[in-house]
This record gives structure tokens, sequence and C-alpha cells, in this order.
């Protein structure tokens, strides 16, 4: 039961900050509902009991990508020298687009029998997803941080002040 009021809590936060990123005026709150959506996305993670899941997502996306969004937005405030505010557009249509994927997606999973319990793990699922990170998939894991440094150097070579 304490299961069940965590995720429909979750879910509200989810996709209440959705919303609030698609729908606020200011570009800069909505890069805050964004990071409020990427940890609420941590917490389902949690609730799944995918912690390494959990941390990469708190990590990766809600620190490090917010961060960078947050850089993009002062250098380019910056470089056009007023405010950027967003403008929603064709919001009907994409309201009833969402509405049609929902519909979608509501109809695949009632045809399908949900399991009433899940099977336990037999290994170590963290240690599973490092050995590939470091082993198998070490070379995109490394070009994804050197691309990361490149875009936060290039986003302090564009934020220090003119002399």
């Amino acid at each position: 039961m304490p299961e069940t009021i965590a995720f429909w809590s979750l879910a509200v936060v989810l996709v209440g900050s959705a919303l609030a990123v698609v729908l606020s005026k200011n570009l800069f709150h909505s890069v805050l509902w964004l990071a409020l959506a990427l940890t609420g996305t941590a917490g389902v993670f949690l609730l799944l009991e995918a912690e390494f899941l959990a941390a990469v997502q708190l990590l990766l996306y809600a620190g490090g990508i917010v961060t960078i969004v947050v850089f993009a937005i002062v250098v380019t405030e910056r470089l056009v020298g007023e405010r950027i505010t967003q403008t929603s557009r064709r919001i009907t249509a994409g309201g009833v687009t969402a509405l049609a994927l929902i519909a979608l997606v509501v109809n695949a999973i009632s045809r399908q029998p949900l399991p009433t319990a899940r099977e336990p793990l037999t290994t170590d699922l963290t240690r599973t997803i490092g050995e590939s990170v470091l082993t198998r998939f070490v070379l995109p894991f490394e070009l994804l941080g050197v691309l990361m440094l490149a875009a936060m150097l290039g986003a302090v070579y564009f934020a220090r002040p003119e002399d």
C-alpha cells in the first residue's frame, strides 16, 4: 500500500511538472520544472528497486544536463541582449496528439495481462551494469564525457566578461 501511494504521488508530480515545462512562459522556470520531472523519474526508479538508474538519473540528467541547459540560457540571453521567453504554439494539436498517444498506450496495455508478482533478481544488477559500461561500452561512455566537457568549456568561454 505505501508503494502504491508513493507511485501515484510521483505520477502526479511527474505529470504536473511535465505540463509546467511545456506551458511555462519563462524559459528558466521551464528548466526548473524539468529538473523536478527528472528527479521524480529517479523516484520511480527507486520504487522499481533500480538504485543505479536512479543515481544516474540524478547525476547525469537532473544535475548535468539541467546545468548545461541553464548555461545555454544564460549565454544565449547574454549574446542576444534580451530576456528569452517561450511561446506554446499549436497547443491544441499537441494536446490532441498527446491524448491519442495516451489512448493508444492504454489500449496496448489493457490487451496484455500484467504480471502480479515480480521475479526476484538473481544477480547484482548494479555490478552487471557497471561491468558493461566499463568494458563493452567504454568508448561511448568516454566520448559522452568528452562531449559534456567540451559543452561546459564552451559555456564558460561564452559566459566570461568581455574585455
